[in-house]
């Protein structure tokens, strides 16, 4: 049944990604010596040889290994959704070398790490505990001296985790600029311009607390491209936007002049050079940091093809830098398996397509749903009106469907999933979709375009039988989606 093997991709895409396993793979210590094996820094600024950075002179980092006896003190910090599992990672590996540190974890996640303080805050939405870790965060930072290590694990939802707004700012008035800058569909670079010029933790603003201690970062990247930039919104990494970049933003959806007064002073004092912009590339805060992405969509898609492989499937990883709407994709997805479908010299074992990255829903419906559930339910109305477009239908598409399978007798499927396992204001990951489910809903008497247009997706799927429901993963590396193209037997 092609959906057990969905499934057992799908599963195999976030086993790849699991962040303590990927803390270990990545990071290796012998006597005190850390390595990283297998990761590439990403981001190094200056060297420790500068003399306005003279601290010592035994020197602590070379190339991807740090000499951990060269520094009095060892600290971490860990917030975004993996930072749990990422500070277990880190921790079986540092061990006693770690004087303490702090862990912001998800509500109910029920944890305890020994020499590390474990805080709770939620995701997507800030509240008060948001602002509480984001204090204790800086306080922690502002302790270091310059002989002192602190590593920060980074990771998707981490700038709902830590919100501490810039003085002037109210908390309330931060957090309902965003909600709606998100009800709007602004991709999640978009909402880190804005919210990094309202933040006192965000756009590098943490490493400067930090400074001069040296600051590593291991990231697990939730975003397209692994823009260290975007990745919790850069809060321990240079920021390129500026204020003018945030004021579009809020003028593109809309919202400028609905903003709260507090959010129009800071940015209009920002553009007149009143308010301090957000840290620069050239800032000497950042010859002290080094950045590590150890994690990332490829990672996932990679450890899924595998799978695929095994299973049978001849495997194409598309991309991993999907974005946009997600009715927009998925009509470009839809035209891609048609063409595949209708060229049977190219199709001589069964297919997996596999792609990733992260699409957003322009919110105007009532309903409940998120982005993975949309672009297949938009997948399912996208394929109908192809398919209608090419046939001469007599006996009724879905009888076609039920009947022939799908374009002479191929049969698909398509799933998306969140590897979050959270999708929209909803309890599942995504969503899959195949030939028998899209007659079960048609018998059912459902109108799909109804559903979509109220943003409903997850009503339609939880009455049709497509929900995929992993629960919290405990990792973030944007979404994974699959598809599959098989003759009537599934060869």
């Amino acid at each position: 049944m092609l959906l057990t093997k969905a499934e057992s991709i799908w599963r195999a895409g976030l086993d790849g990604v699991y962040p303590g396993n990927l803390v270990r793979r990545s990071l290796k210590i012998r006597e005190h010596i850390v390595e990283f094996s297998g990761t590439e820094r990403v981001s190094k600024i200056g060297d420790l040889n500068k003399k306005s950075l003279d601290f010592g002179s035994r020197p602590r980092f070379l190339k991807n290994k740090f000499d951990l006896s060269a520094y009095e003190r060892i600290y971490l910090i860990a917030f975004g959704k993996a930072a749990p599992a990422m500070a277990s990672g880190l921790m079986d590996i540092l061990g006693d070398a770690v004087r303490g540190g702090i862990v912001v974890a998800l509500p109910d996640h029920k944890i305890s790490i020994p020499k590390l303080r474990v805080i709770e805050a939620p995701h997507p939405f800030p509240d008060e505990r948001s602002l509480a870790a984001g204090r204790k965060i800086l306080a922690l930072a502002r302790e270091a001296g310059p002989r002192d290590l602190i590593f920060i694990l980074l990771s998707g939802g981490g700038s709902a985790q830590v919100c501490l707004p810039l003085s002037g700012i109210s908390f309330e008035d931060k957090r309902c600029l965003t909600r709606e800058l998100m009800l709007r569909g602004a991709g999640i670079a978009e909402l880190n311009i804005v919210r990094k010029h309202l933040s006192a933790v965000k756009g590098g603003r943490l490493a400067e607390a930090a400074f001069p201690a040296e600051v590593v970062n291991l990231v697990v990247s939730d975003v397209v491209g692994d823009d260290l930039e975007a990745v919790a919104s850069g809060p321990s990494h240079w920021d390129s936007s500026r204020y003018e970049d945030a004021l579009a933003v809020l003028q593109k959806y809309g919202l400028w002049e609905k903003a709260p007064s507090s959010v129009k002073k800071t940015i209009s004092g920002g553009l007149a050079g009143r308010i301090e912009e957000t840290l620069k590339k050239e800032n000497r805060t950042f010859e002290r940091v080094s950045s590590f992405v150890i994690g990332n969509n490829a990672t996932a898609l990679d450890s899924a093809r595998r799978q695929a492989e095994q299973l049978g499937f001849k495997t194409v990883i598309l991309t991993s830098s999907d974005r946009g709407e997600a009715r927009f994709a998925a009509k470009t997805y839809v035209s891609l398996l048609i063409n595949l479908a209708a060229s049977p010299k190219r199709f001589k074992q069964p297919l997996c397509l596999l792609s990733g990255g992260e699409l957003v829903v322009a919110v105007k419906g009532k309903g409940q749903g998120g982005r993975n559930q949309e672009f297949v339910l938009a997948f399912l109305l996208e394929l109908e009106r192809q398919v209608a477009a090419m046939r001469t239908v007599r006996s009724g598409l879905w009888h076609d469907f039920q009947k022939d399978g799908f374009l002479s007798g191929r049969d698909w499927l398509a799933a998306s999933l969140g590897t979050d396992g959270i999708d929209g204001n909803t309890d599942a990951a995504g969503a899959w979709a195949s030939p028998s489910l899209l007659c079960k809903a048609r018998e059912q008497g459902m109108e799909a375009q109804h559903f979509l247009d109220d943003n409903d997706s997850f009503h339609f799927f939880k009455k049709a039988g497509g929900l995929i429901v992993t629960g919290p993963t405990g990792t973030n590396v944007m979404d994974l989606r699959i598809f599959f193209l098989t003759d009537k037997q599934g060869k």
